[in-house]
């Protein structure tokens, strides 16, 4: 299910993405929502390795043991 939300932009930013909506021959609102859908899974990846790494100093400094990789 979907809902709507609202976004203000500025004029040279809406400007940019009507052209490239023209440019890619999609909507503005596709290209709003792909953006948006990219960044959040970015950010999501982003913050998941920061606590991955979090929480491997937190066991390493509770046991010394960590693993160091070569190539």
């Amino acid at each position: 299910m979907a809902s709507a939300t609202s976004i203000k932009l500025d004029d040279g930013l809406k400007g940019r993405v009507q052209h490239l909506a023209q440019a890619r021959r999609r909507t503005a609102h596709w290209i709003m929502r792909e953006a948006i859908a990219q960044y959040v899974e970015r950010e999501e990846k982003r913050e998941a390795f920061k606590q991955d790494a979090l929480r491997a100093w937190t066991d390493y400094q509770q046991s010394g043991l960590h693993l160091s990789k070569t190539l």
